[in-house]
């Protein structure tokens, strides 16, 4: 299966009209999407916890996470963001692709709508 990229815009939820267009690396198989920590940075968006991952090798890294808006088309969304760091790759994760209400089509490599469901009790009506 081949790469995935698209340009994907990034915001501060405070101030979503200044943004950045970046391209990405879609991975679905990431929870999270990475930003160079000097772009989020720039648009203000400031870290609010640290997370550790586990590298391919089995090494332990620690980045500090944040939450910004991520704009597609006509879809916006908000998801948690890690501030990348010099090395780590550009990548939009399963969390921001699932707030923009977008899936990745393996097959054509490219972004379809996903079908939301809302579990709840809708009363007869009369």
């Amino acid at each position: 299966m081949g790469l995935t990229v698209l340009k994907i815009k990034v915001g501060n939820p405070a101030t979503p009209k200044v943004n950045e267009e970046l391209e990405f690396l879609i991975d679905s198989g990431a929870i999270y999407s990475v930003v160079p920590a000097k772009i989020l940075k720039k648009l203000g968006i400031k870290p609010i916890s640290k997370q550790e991952f586990r590298l391919a090798d089995g090494s332990l890294i620690t980045r500090k996470k944040g939450v910004a808006i991520f704009m597609y088309e006509d879809k916006i969304g908000g998801a948690d963001v890690i501030f990348g760091e010099p090395g780590d790759s550009q990548l939009l994760g399963a969390f921001t692709l699932e707030a923009l209400g977008l899936a990745i089509d393996p097959l054509k490599r490219e972004l379809k709508p996903l079908p939301m469901t809302l579990a709840g009790y809708r009363p007869n009506q009369v």
